[in-house]
């Protein structure tokens, strides 16, 4: 599993935790839906800067979103 992978599984295993829909989790990070749609896929790579304020909205350290799954 690559790295992408791994932060794309944290962050809807994370979201969803909080009861976020995707849309939501967008709007309070100021980000478009469609782009966490895509981090979610591992189709894109987020900039620590894009984890830091997607972190702060899921109330989680940006250190979470690299936890190798058990």
């Amino acid at each position: 599993m690559t790295l992408r992978e791994i932060v794309a599984r944290n962050l809807r295993r994370l979201r969803q935790a909080k009861g976020l829909s995707q849309e939501e989790l967008a709007h309070r990070a100021g980000l478009d839906r469609n782009y966490i749609g895509y981090l979610e896929r591992s189709k894109n790579s987020p900039t620590v800067d894009t984890l830091e304020r997607i972190a702060a909205e899921l109330d989680c350290d940006p250190a979470a979103f690299f936890s190798r799954p058990e």
